[in-house]
């Protein structure tokens, strides 16, 4: 199996916390870490988000992206998922990564230092280009909005 490099900058408030890597040989993604101050937690209400920073930034060759993925035991445990989820990280960001957590359960859910609350999956990227016509090829479908299909 063959991979990539991601350059990994870490911030000065990631000092301390677990870099992204898988945690194991075939894993898809890497794990975020949250990087709230030491000793601080940020308590997720039911039904309130808030943008969660990683400490960390990153250079995502061109022709790749980093998709920012819930981690399944928090949402299948918790209700807590990534609300644009997948979130993009665009290979000519070098920003800190950052996550937009939103509680869906019904329960306040705690923050701290180091948790795992995403998982950052690098995957490639086709460049599309966009060309304007006056009329578009027709499909069985046609213009059939949501559940025009039968679903």
């Amino acid at each position: 199996m063959s991979g990539i490099t991601v350059l990994v900058r870490r911030l000065p408030h990631g000092q301390g916390l677990p870099a992204p890597h898988p945690k194991s040989a075939l894993a898809a993604g890497a794990d975020l870490p949250a990087a709230v101050p030491d000793g601080e937690t940020l308590m997720l209400a039911p039904g309130a988000r808030a943008l969660v920073p990683t400490g960390f930034a990153l250079a995502i060759p061109a022709g790749y992206e980093g998709q920012v993925r819930p981690r399944s035991g928090l949402a299948a445990n918790h209700g807590i998922t990534v609300l644009n989820a997948p979130g993009t990280v665009d290979a000519d960001y070098r920003g800190e990564v950052k996550v937009v957590l939103v509680n869906h359960g019904e329960a306040p859910f705690a923050i701290t230092r180091g948790m795992r609350i995403a998982q950052l999956v690098i995957a490639a990227v086709t460049v599309a280009t966009f060309v304007e016509a006056e009329d578009l090829p027709g499909t069985e479908r046609g213009s059939g909005g949501f559940g025009s299909t039968g679903a």
